[in-house]
């Protein structure tokens, strides 16, 4: 049993502190890699729920190479999200108050999974030509992406 699941055994679906950790990830022509998700169909950028015992990173790494097949060998944080305005509840009626942690990764390694049980699609894409629908809960991290006045040169 995961640590979710555990902690849900305990709380039921009470509202819990869930952290949340991602990255953009650069291709060498400065397009940023999206991952159209299984579970709703929208794009979105990879990431998922830290577990025991890893870190902000060790998350970001694990779920990046779990849902692209991309690892990650350099992370620089771009910004920590948190909030009322962060709490999510779950379809299912889960409750959760989220932080969210997002990192730049501009050098990587292995070959991008085109599609997985996670990911219908994963695929770079200019920062002029972004895929919709874009998930709601990244919305918030392609506004503050592209308001950035220096947006990361890979090379």
């Amino acid at each position: 049993m995961d640590y979710i699941q555990k902690l849900r055994s305990m709380v039921g679906k009470e509202k819990v502190i869930m952290v949340v950790s991602g990255a953009f990830i650069f291709d060498e022509a400065n397009h940023v890699l999206m991952q159209k998700r299984s579970d709703n169909g929208q794009w979105g950028f990879p990431g998922g729920f830290m577990e025991l015992g890893e870190s902000l990173e060790d998350t970001a790494k694990r779920e990046v190479l779990e849902e692209t097949g991309i690892e990650m060998q350099e992370l620089e944080l771009f910004g920590i999200y948190s909030g009322p305005e962060y709490d999510k509840t779950f379809p299912n009626g889960d409750e959760a108050a989220l932080v969210l942690v997002s990192f730049i990764c501009k050098r990587y390694k292995g070959e991008l999974v085109e599609s997985n049980e996670e990911s219908v699609q994963n695929a770079f894409f200019p920062l002029d030509e972004l895929p919709v629908p874009i998930f709601d809960d990244h919305e918030m991290l392609v506004k503050d992406l592209l308001s950035k006045k220096q947006i990361p040169i890979v090379g």
